[in-house]
């Protein structure tokens, strides 16, 4: 019997691995949407230009973190923090929050995050993005950026939540039959 289940979950692997593909072509046939050169905030409360987060290979991601106020977002920043260095050798990686700096820099330490962090507080970036629906209140996420003739374009993006793509403790919970069995992230483990 479990040979037969496990390869109707084969097939439905496969069918993902189908749809997933889709998705990834549809992404190469999105317009490139041109954006404006956005003003953040480093920790000292310095202004960072978007544009001067690329380096020669004019790509850069950005990931769109709700703060320190959500554990979800800390879960998945958790996770980032391991694949920074990896995502770094692809492409510059930031991830930006509403937080003000001193906040986003001290909760930044107490996790021990060790990517690079900026601040969208008193930008519109976050909002433009679609990541702020309604006034102070926001959806985690990603964007991808790209440069050329000195313009900055966002060529995708997504949005994140439990049992996406971007966060592997939801799938490996999947594995039981209970799958989370209710558990919910944490500031402290």
């Amino acid at each position: 019997m479990n040979e037969t289940i496990y390869e109707q979950i084969t097939a439905a692997q496969k069918e993902i691995e189908t749809s997933r593909n889709k998705i990834l072509e549809l992404r190469t046939q999105l317009e490139q949407e041109p954006i404006n050169d956005y003003a953040l905030k480093d920790w000292k409360g310095n202004e960072v230009l978007l544009s001067s987060l690329f380096d020669e290979r004019n790509e850069l991601l950005v990931v769109h973190n709700m703060g320190k106020k959500c554990v979800y977002c800390t879960l998945w920043a958790d996770g980032f923090n391991g694949l920074a260095l990896p995502l770094n050798d692809r492409m510059p990686f930031v991830v930006v929050s509403p937080d003000e700096p001193e906040v986003q820099k001290e909760f930044a330490e107490s996790r021990g995050w060790k990517f690079k962090m900026l601040s969208s507080d008193g930008s519109s970036f976050t909002k433009d993005m679609g990541f702020e629906p309604k006034p102070k209140s926001y959806w985690p996420g990603a964007s991808a950026f790209i440069r050329k003739e000195g313009k900055i374009y966002r060529t995708s993006y997504d949005h994140f939540g439990p049992g996406d793509f971007y966060c592997s403790p939801w799938h490996l919970f999947d594995l039981f039959p209970k799958r989370d069995n209710e558990w919910q992230p944490k500031y402290n483990y």
